[in-house]
């Protein structure tokens, strides 16, 4: 060789070498799928695509890809991730105290935009806001709970109240109490609402008989009882618009 190197090393030293590392070309990816978002909208990204950018929070570095996976692999869906408890979100690999920090407060400020949709116009000309509303709040819950929403003589929201919390199969509700809180705040209209943990939507013969026992205690004193929703994971159940009130 004329150079006189020996056969088998490169005459390019360590420092001139060009970085081909993992780093880079996480880095790279993390690029490419900003640019993506940017470009193309949200609707180009895939679930886990986006849960991957949000991660992006909290891992400054790294693949956020596997745990993006592994969170939507345990719980189903984006909505489902949000909602699930700090001791389960923990058991996925990856995520860690900040992230779940993160987590719950995209969870919350998902709650409170379905808050102002409905809040700044009558319920009732914004069902599907409504019916959005109380999945966001209601629909990953481990046990029963049953909210009142307190409406005016306009159908305009005064207040949204959890009153009781229950068990995973039962929330006991006391009719007497849901009339005298809406006596306290002046309403003249109330949609109820509580969510089954099982999934199924469907209302029980306990859901039906407290539904209506809240109705005739309402009617004489000038309250509308306009509905009663059913949330379950994958739909709900309007008793009015099943004929069952």
């Amino acid at each position: 060789m004329a150079d006189g190197g020996r056969p088998g090393f490169s005459d390019v030293s360590p420092k001139s070498r060009k970085p081909t590392s993992k780093a880079n070309d996480k880095a790279g990816h993390r690029e490419r799928l900003r640019k993506r978002f940017t470009d193309a909208g949200p609707g180009a990204l895939a679930d886990y695509e986006i849960l991957e950018m949000y991660l992006f929070l909290t891992k400054k570095q790294g693949d956020t890809k596997p745990t993006a996976k592994a969170l939507l692999k345990q719980f189903g869906s984006i909505s489902a991730v949000l909602a699930a408890p700090a001791h389960l979100l923990k058991e996925v690999p990856g995520v860690g105290p900040e992230t779940i920090v993160n987590l719950k407060l995209a969870q919350a400020i998902a709650q409170r935009t379905s808050r102002d949709e409905i809040s700044t116009r009558p319920v009732l000309s914004s069902w599907g806001e409504l019916v959005d509303y109380c999945r966001a709040h209601m629909a990953h819950e481990e046990v029963e709970q049953f909210r009142i929403l307190f409406l005016d003589k306009k159908n305009r929201l005064i207040r949204d109240e959890v009153q009781q919390v229950g068990t995973v199969d039962h929330t006991p509700v006391y009719p007497r109490e849901v009339i005298k809180r809406a006596l306290e705040l002046n309403a003249t209209a109330l949609i109820l609402a509580h969510n089954h943990p099982s999934g199924d939507p469907q209302p029980s013969s306990a859901d039906l008989q407290m539904t209506r026992a809240i109705i005739d205690i309402a009617q004489p004193l000038g309250i509308v009882v306009h509905d009663h929703i059913i949330i379950g994971r994958n739909g709900h159940i309007s008793m009015k618009s099943q004929k069952l009130i």
